[in-house]
């Protein structure tokens, strides 16, 4: 089968629940299959299961132990299963250790190590609570989505911060080096849409990002782009064109550190992002940390755009032995999975596997997953009914039953970080990945927090789409008060283009509205 542009498209947005006959003549069920048995959705596969959250009883169901393509609702498992390895409290922690001694003018005659901890952020999204910030369409998605949107902090406030600390221990220059060391896990891809190099390393998600905004009819637009850095040069043309007129902006990288932006916006567009990926991701924060070093006053022999050389790193039990002359703490890791699962963020879901590994001393991805069959196998999940080849969703392996992704969450509801988890969750109808999904008039508007999916495969025969999986899991409550849990899948509908997908997406919005306004 041939995959195009979208590897599994899965921009993590729209609805999905509940629905079937498990009790025939029951007012809901006639109203759910009433919607889900539309002629649109004759090739589809449904499978739903919809429980009471105290007691386990069933609402409605429908092929609740079939096999399902669950899409990004894979993250509920991937980050349950990091939350449990690491606690809502830890916070990674990125240090810089000197090698080599300091004389009385700040010379450094020795290399400056930035040890990589699997900081998902590393203090690029932090705002002025000390949250981690989020747009309700994420910059990875820029190659995808028109939607997709900057947060406001400085993506590289955490590479400032440590570099501030070198100057404040006394270092004002560095005659040998500056490394990334990137050993904490092996590197590995991940599935989903946007960046997909998996890596300790993380600077702004190992982005360039492209913003265009339009001017006035028949000038250049305006084109910015972040972080600056020497580690890339842009060259864009792009024309404003009429407000009745096509917005088109495209993104092609020739050769390694190049971007080239062509194109056309319309007046009265909002700003486009488009994306640039570094392909090395340890030589990408060498350079930006050693632009950092300047900004700080601290001066580097070195040239600033050679490739990192992980020949050159101590042995890792050395590392006492060094002088620490800089750290930065992230926030919470509640604040991390509240952006993976607010807003869909493939890159770091994909990463987690991979830091659970390396907290119980492993480096693989293959051993992240196996701890998370251990995490699930102990706490009533039906391992043997599921399957995972990565942390995000979109592998050709990920494959889950309504009935697993029930138990695991009503499991989750038993812990002591419950809130955590389920706040982490998008509110419907108001923000992340079901912001738009219903009205602002919708009775069911923040009355349900669940996970959305969405895969799309490349139909090129037809040249249309198969919208491999909708799916939507999470909790919600009746009009009533009456608490149920939930998992519903959509898999395999023909859809003729992407804003298809955001149709399917509003009916599902309808069986939420339906479900909340059951009278059990």
């Amino acid at each position: 089968m041939t995959r195009i542009a979208v590897r599994g498209l899965l921009l993590g947005c729209a609805l999905a629940m509940l629905a079937s006959a498990a009790f025939a003549g029951d007012d809901l069920s006639k109203k759910i299959d009433a919607i889900i048995d539309a002629p649109e959705f004759k090739h589809a596969h449904w499978g739903l299961l919809v429980v009471d959250a105290e007691t386990g009883d069933t609402f409605y169901e429908r092929s609740a132990d079939k096999l399902f393509a669950p899409a990004s609702t894979t993250k509920l498992y991937s980050v349950a299963s990091a939350l449990d390895a690491l606690g809502a409290d830890y916070r990674f922690e990125t240090p810089i250790y000197a090698r080599g001694e300091v004389d009385k003018q700040g010379r450094l005659a020795g290399d400056l190590i930035l040890v990589a901890s699997g900081d998902l952020s590393m203090g690029g999204r932090t705002d002025d609570q000390g949250k981690i910030a989020f747009m309700d369409s994420d910059h990875t998605y820029a190659g995808y989505s028109s939607a997709a949107e900057l947060t406001a902090p400085d993506p590289l406030a955490g590479l400032d911060d440590l570099a501030r600390q070198v100057a404040a221990a006394g270092i004002k220059s560095v005659s040998g080096d500056i490394l990334i060391d990137n050993r904490l896990f092996d590197s590995a891809q991940g599935t989903g849409s946007g960046p997909d190099r998996l890596t300790p390393i993380m600077i702004n998600d190992n982005l360039i990002d492209v913003e265009v905004s339009p001017s006035e009819p028949g000038k250049p637009a305006k084109i910015v782009w972040r972080p600056q850095t020497q580690a890339v040069r842009v060259d864009a043309q792009v024309e404003t064109v009429d407000a009745t007129a096509d917005t088109r902006v495209d993104l092609s990288s020739p050769s390694d550190g190049v971007i080239v932006v062509r194109g056309q916006i319309a007046s009265n567009a909002k700003p486009v992002v488009r994306i640039y990926e570094a392909p090395d991701a340890p030589s990408f924060a060498r350079t930006l940390l050693i632009e950092a070093l300047a900004r700080a006053g601290v001066r580097v022999d070195a040239p600033v755009l050679d490739a990192d050389n992980g020949a050159e790193l101590p042995n890792k039990n050395d590392y006492p032995g060094l002088k620490r002359v800089a750290l930065i703490k992230s926030p919470p890791f509640g604040e991390s999975i509240k952006l993976i699962l607010k807003v869909s963020h493939n890159l770091h879901a994909s990463t987690l596997p991979l830091i659970v590994a390396a907290r119980h001393g492993q480096r693989t991805l293959a051993a992240g997953l196996r701890k998370q069959h251990d995490f699930l196998a102990r706490n009533g999940v039906d391992v043997d009914s599921i399957s995972f080849g990565g942390g995000a969703g979109g592998d050709r392996a990920d494959y889950v039953t309504p009935r697993a992704t029930v138990q695991l969450l009503r499991y989750m509801a038993t812990r002591p970080d419950f809130e955590v988890y389920k706040n982490a969750l998008p509110t419907l109808g108001v923000d992340g990945t079901l912001a738009k999904s219903v009205g602002s008039d919708s009775p069911a508007r923040g009355k349900i927090q669940a996970k959305t999916g969405t895969l799309t495969w490349s139909n090129v025969m037809n040249g249309g789409q198969v919208l491999n999986s909708k799916a939507l899991a999470g909790y919600g409550a009746t009009a009533e008060g009456k608490p149920f849990v939930f998992a519903a899948f959509v898999n395999q509908t023909m859809i003729s283009k992407p804003e298809d997908r955001d149709r399917i997406g509003r009916v599902l919005g309808t069986i939420c509205e339906t479900i909340h306004a059951d009278k059990k």
